[in-house]
């Protein structure tokens, strides 16, 4: 037999998001969002990481020329986003 009293109220503060926690479970928690710092240095390490895949035994060098082209086309993209995020919307 299903109850019929209703849930006690909680007595904890609601943490006031822009996100509706039915949709993202994080953001009854307080945190719901993205780091972009974190994210920036990542891809700054993954940009430093194809570089050092350039120094090896390779025969041809083939590889070395994608591993650069997208190193330059990520550091592109990270410098783009940080000149696109000074400017005032």
């Amino acid at each position: 037999m299903a109850a019929t009293d209703l849930d006690k109220a909680s007595t904890e503060r609601a943490v006031a998001t822009s996100v509706d926690p039915a949709e993202v479970p994080s953001a009854a928690w307080g945190w719901s969002g993205e780091s972009r710092k974190a994210a920036r240095i990542a891809a700054w390490v993954v940009v430093v990481a194809l570089l050092g895949m350039t120094i090896g035994n390779h025969q041809g060098h083939i590889e070395d020329i994608f591993l650069v082209g997208l190193a330059g086309l990520m550091a592109l993209l990270l410098v783009v986003d940080s000149l696109t995020q000074r400017v005032p919307k």
